[in-house]
């Protein structure tokens, strides 16, 4: 088996960037994931993340069972990942139960769609979560991007996203989406809260 791939080694630039704004190309990445909409904080999503994870974890730990995926390699899996939205563009996003998201796992390079569902039926076979239903397999490329470092609390993150666009006025970048995605590097039940460290990024592209 092959060196173990860590992503805060390895893709350094993807998950541990300055704690400035800084631009960057997304190459295509597989994930998994799932959408829905409500307070991030209530139930329903502690459902969504339990069946990414029980997935992704099915994946790691395939190297020990009778039937080891082609190009198996040792991995750290990835942290979880967030794209957010407004259902009502009119509220304001600290409205929780307004929000909308498409949660994600990144996935390691040997996993196919043939696989993928092979791990869903396991699962679904030791738990009942309906959003293992509504999981999908997919390769995204997110393209130039503006990305940042946010420590802190989530609360705090419009004044990061505010220096973002300020950087990219100066730098001649314009923001192509309201959109944005959130890489949580920390576990808010273990972290305090001033020293979690998360993720910011969206898509932008040069005003030239």
């Amino acid at each position: 088996m092959s060196r173990k791939i860590e992503y805060k080694k390895d893709y350094k630039s993807f998950y541990v960037p300055k704690t400035s704004p800084d631009m960057i190309d997304i190459t295509e990445m597989p994930f998994i994931m799932v959408s829905g909409t409500g307070d991030p904080n209530g139930a329903e999503f502690a459902r969504v993340t339990e069946a990414l994870y029980s997935v992704a974890y099915a994946v790691k730990m395939s190297y020990k069972s009778d039937d080891v995926p082609v190009g198996y390699y040792e991995y750290t899996v990835f942290p979880l990942e967030g794209i957010w939205d407004l259902v009502d563009k009119s509220k304001p996003a600290t409205e929780k139960n307004n929000l909308k998201y498409t949660m994600m796992l990144r996935q390691p390079d040997f996993l196919t769609d043939e696989l993928f569902a092979k791990f869903v039926e396991q699962i679904k076979k030791k738990k009942t979560n309906p959003y293992l239903e509504q999981l999908i397999f997919k390769k995204v490329t997110d393209g130039l991007s503006c990305q940042m470092m946010h420590i802190g609390s989530f609360d705090d993150e419009p004044e990061s996203f505010a220096r973002m666009e300020v950087f990219c006025k100066e730098n001649g970048y314009v923001r192509t989406d309201k959109t944005h995605r959130e890489i949580y590097l920390s576990d808010p039940r273990k972290t305090e809260t001033s020293k979690m460290k998360t993720v910011l990024r969206f898509p932008v592209k040069s005003v030239d």
